[in-house]
Formats: structure tokens, sequence, C-alpha cells
């Protein structure tokens, strides 16, 4: 009787793994696939997020739904892809808080590391330091040298404590002693309507939101916070030509619940490139002075561990803690 139960449970397990094995190879064909994105519709991420759904729900004839699950500085939605069925029918695309939210939170609900498995790098979009007209400077150096000559006296705007735009300024601070008070907003249209108002100083914002108004005279560019100079802003020099060590960029990237099968990654990941590489999605990417990246899994691995580590330093140090 006993032989029988175990003849008929391998035989059974026998059947069962073809099957398996078929649905993995055939994914993600006939799959309903969601790409939750942390924030609400209409940002960057969301757009980007996007994007890369529509070429790749083309590429691969399945249907691909962003799922916006906005709030708690993006903990919400990247929670809700930890907790998800790794079975390869859903994903995430995150940003800088996957890296700076371990050390702005005292405590989150899942590991961003152990949680959450790298897919691929999809865009970097520089950030781009901004002044307001009544502000005496117009380089690096001069901000530099005003701010040691008023201690104190300047403020620096961000669309939110922890964001890339807040640590920016945070980092500008650190590298050049200049000390500058931090006024947070609800993103970055309000604050820009008050550096256009003299009532804040300088922005480190994304090149997205404020390039138009530079380039319409209503602002001052300073710089790129990069650290070579953005093909979508040349005539702009870098922070990092004055401040050495300056380099910062808003980032965005593909991942999955941590036990999602290797194959499927893999799989993601490489189409991803090939739909970033496309001359629509590049040309969509371009228009939001976004830079198409691609990488393998491992790829994005390393960077998020370079950037966890970089930022949480800097938030320890300056005693910085999401409100």
């Amino acid at each position: 009787m006993m032989n029988r139960r175990l003849f008929s449970a391998s035989l059974a397990s026998g059947l069962l793994l073809p099957h398996l094995a078929h649905a993995q190879a055939s994914w993600p064909q006939g799959r309903n696939i969601k790409l939750i994105v942390p924030f609400a519709p209409g940002g960057a991420t969301d757009i980007i997020a996007r994007i890369v759904a529509d070429k790749l729900a083309q590429m691969w004839s399945c249907n691909i739904v962003v799922d916006n699950r906005g709030g708690a500085g993006a903990n919400i939605g990247q929670e809700a892809a930890a907790r998800a069925e790794p079975n390869g029918e859903t994903f995430l695309l995150a940003s800088v808080g996957m890296a700076t939210n371990p050390a702005l939170y005292g405590k989150l609900n899942y590991d961003p590391i152990n949680d959450l498995a790298p897919v691929s790098l999809v865009a970097m979009v520089p950030n781009m330091l901004i002044a307001g007209k009544h502000l005496p400077v117009n380089n690096v150096a001069e901000l530099v040298a005003y701010g040691k000559a008023n201690p104190g006296k300047l403020t620096f705007a961000s669309s939110g404590v922890g964001t890339s735009i807040h640590l920016s300024g945070e980092l500008f601070k650190k590298l050049t002693g200049v000390q500058m008070t931090h006024v947070p907003y609800r993103g970055s249209s309000p604050a820009i309507q008050d550096i256009m108002g003299g009532r804040v100083d300088i922005m480190f914002d994304n090149i997205t939101s404020s390039l138009q108004q530079v380039r319409g005279g209503t602002l001052k560019g300073l710089a790129i916070t990069t650290a070579k100079r953005s093909p979508f802003a040349p005539e702009l020099p870098p922070v990092n030509d004055t401040v050495p060590g300056f380099d910062v960029s808003s980032w965005f990237a593909l991942f999955a619940p941590a036990k999602t099968p290797a194959a499927m990654i893999e799989k993601m990941a490489a189409d991803t490139k090939i739909a970033l590489a496309d001359a629509g999605v590049k040309s969509k990417l371009d228009a939001l002075a976004a830079e198409s990246v691609g990488s393998t899994p491992k790829e994005l691995g390393d960077f998020v561990a370079r950037e966890t580590d970089i930022w949480g330093k800097l938030i320890r140090e300056q005693k910085i803690a999401a409100e």
C-alpha cells in the first residue's frame, strides 16, 4: 500500500513538472502582469512606467497594467510588491526611495534588499541647481561665496524630505560647508513658484520640471548635478566642476518579489533593455530628459547597494528623518 502511494505521488510529480516548466518557458505570453508604481499618477515614475509597460506589452502580446500605490514615501507600493506572489505577474518600478528609505524611516514592514529582487535599471534623470532671479549669483562658485559670506541666510527648497532633490541640498551643504535652511514642499511645482516669487532661494530640482523655466528666463540655471554635462542641458556645467565629489541623479528601476524565478527576471531584464533601445521609447524618455539605461539584475543590485551606502551615511550624519 505504501509503495503504491509513493508511486502515485511520484507519478503526479512527474506529470506536474513538465507543466510547470512549460508555464515558466512560455512566460509572459497569456499572463496579466501588474506593474506597481509607488507614487500617484502623473509623476515621472508613473510616466516612465507606462512608457516601458506599453512597449513590453506590445513585445509580449500580453496585458501589463500599471497599479499606482502612492503614499508613505513610496513604502506602501514597495511593500505591496514585496508581499506579492513571486509568479512573474507582479513587478515594481521604483526610484531612489529604495536606497534611502531604510535610513529615513525608523522601521519598515519590508526589507528592500531581501524582499525585492533587482531586475533592470531603466532610466537616469539629472537634477539641476536652480536659483531665483532675486539671488545675486550666477554660478556655483558665486553661490558658495555668497553662502559663506551670509551663513544661514540661504534657503533651499525640495519636493519633500528624503527625495533626491532634498538630499542633493544636504550633500551640497556637507561638501561646501555652506549653511542653508531646508524648506520642504509637497512636490516641485509649488517650490518653483516660491523660488520665482523670491520667497526661497535655490533648489536642486529634477531637470524635467525646471528646464523650460530656465530657458524661458524666469529662473537661473546654475549647474547640473551629474558628474558630467547632460545632453539635455549641455550649456550647464556640473556642480562637480566646483564642488569635487558631487554627483547625483534621480533613477528609476524595475524590481520583482524576491523569489520570482530567475528565468523570468532574466527575461524581463533582457527584454527591458531591448524596449529601452527602441527609437520610439527613447524619444518619449528624451522628452522627459530621462536617459534610458537598461542593465542586468546584478548590475542593478550593485548600483542599489552603492546608493544605499552613500545616502544612508549622509542621512545618518545629517540626522534626517522622514516626517
